[in-house]
């Protein structure tokens, strides 16, 4: 696609689409010959940007004289014009400080939207980990009150899911310390996905112990081990951020957010098909979404790991937006996430 425009066409579109970018508003030939240091006439941008516009690079909303960007346009600045930025020392030193200060998991992906979504001016979105690969580290049983008893999961990457189970009768404490300690000698070291399928055959000698837990555990494993039952799925920050935009200038064009925010299994889906282990980042703009709730938005998302399970961070917002920026702070705090949980 790169040998497809001459370096005029291609320098052109380039200064079109940061006008646009930067300012909003359709851009016409007088003004990239004015403001863009590019050794041409009105006249002759004029000409390039018909051409332009017939490749279908650029478009020519209502009746205005200037042009603004199409789909085919973003996607070859993406892919052939677009030089990075580099992520501010601050925006760097801010990314650390929220979240490395110590807050639990959960609060750390929804910290981490929110921080995606100020710096970006966007929609900042995390998905939380995907279990099902999670290696289970250690089980603990806890009494509460009465006949309510919490399950303590510990994820061998550092996570720990929580459930609140209700037993027939109550169970003294060491009871519940022996019963987990005969659970973890037989689960752990094992994958989510693999205790939630073999487990009757691991604990089936088990199951006519006294206390009923063992049989209790048998009929409630896709609840105590299923990869996202009792999690949070998605977090979803900046919200006043993207409603700042131009494009959102009136209310009525307020729609098209919250039909996005009130889809949030749509977006999990959408972040679970683009994430990988390999830290490419995905790039996918208007029409190259197939939820027709992000036709008119586009998608910067990368992965994290947390040991071996996976999740995804990333940028929903206009087709406008700074991609030279937002790539970087997407792989940046994809990466941060990932570090954190790294072995020292």
């Amino acid at each position: 696609m790169s040998e497809t425009l001459s370096e005029r066409e291609r320098t052109i579109l380039r200064s079109i689409i940061y006008s646009f970018i930067q300012t909003a508003t359709p851009v016409g030939s007088r003004y990239i010959a004015r403001h863009h240091d590019i050794g041409l006439s009105p006249a002759t941008v004029r000409n390039v940007m018909s051409d332009l516009e017939y490749l279908g690079y650029i478009g020519h909303p209502h009746t205005s004289s200037g042009r603004v960007p199409t789909d085919k346009g973003y996607r070859f600045y993406v892919d052939s014009l677009m030089e990075f930025e580099q992520l501010s020392l601050q925006d760097q030193s801010t990314i650390q400080s929220q979240l490395q200060s110590g807050i639990d998991t959960e609060n750390l992906f929804r910290m981490t939207s929110k921080l995606i979504g100020a710096i970006s001016h966007q929609l900042g979105v995390v998905s939380a980990p995907r279990l099902n690969t999670g290696i289970l580290d250690k089980l603990e049983l806890v009494p509460l009150t009465g006949t309510r008893i919490l399950v303590v999961i510990s994820i061998r990457s550092g996570l720990v899911k929580t459930i609140t189970m209700e037993v027939s009768t109550e169970i003294p404490r060491a009871k519940l310390e022996d019963t987990a300690r005969l659970l973890n000698e037989r689960l752990s070291g094992l994958a989510l996905m693999e205790i939630r399928t073999t487990i009757f055959d691991r604990v089936q000698d088990m199951r006519d112990e006294d206390t009923g837990l063992i049989r209790l555990f048998i009929d409630s494993v896709d609840t105590l081990f299923d990869e996202q039952r009792n999690i949070e799925k998605l977090h979803i920050g900046g919200t006043a951020g993207i409603l700042s935009q131009p494009e959102f200038e009136h209310a009525d064009q307020y729609r098209s957010v919250i039909e996005l925010l009130e889809n949030e299994d749509m977006i999990v889906h959408v972040l679970e098909k683009t994430e990988s282990r390999d830290g490419i980042i995905a790039v996918s703009i208007g029409d190259e979404n197939d939820a027709k709730e992000l036709k008119e938005y586009s998608l910067v998302t990368s992965t994290y790991t947390v040991g071996n399970s996976t999740g995804s961070v990333g940028i929903i917002g206009t087709k406008r937006m700074n991609y030279s920026k937002m790539i970087p702070l997407v792989d940046y705090v994809a990466k941060t996430i990932s570090g954190m949980f790294s072995p020292p």
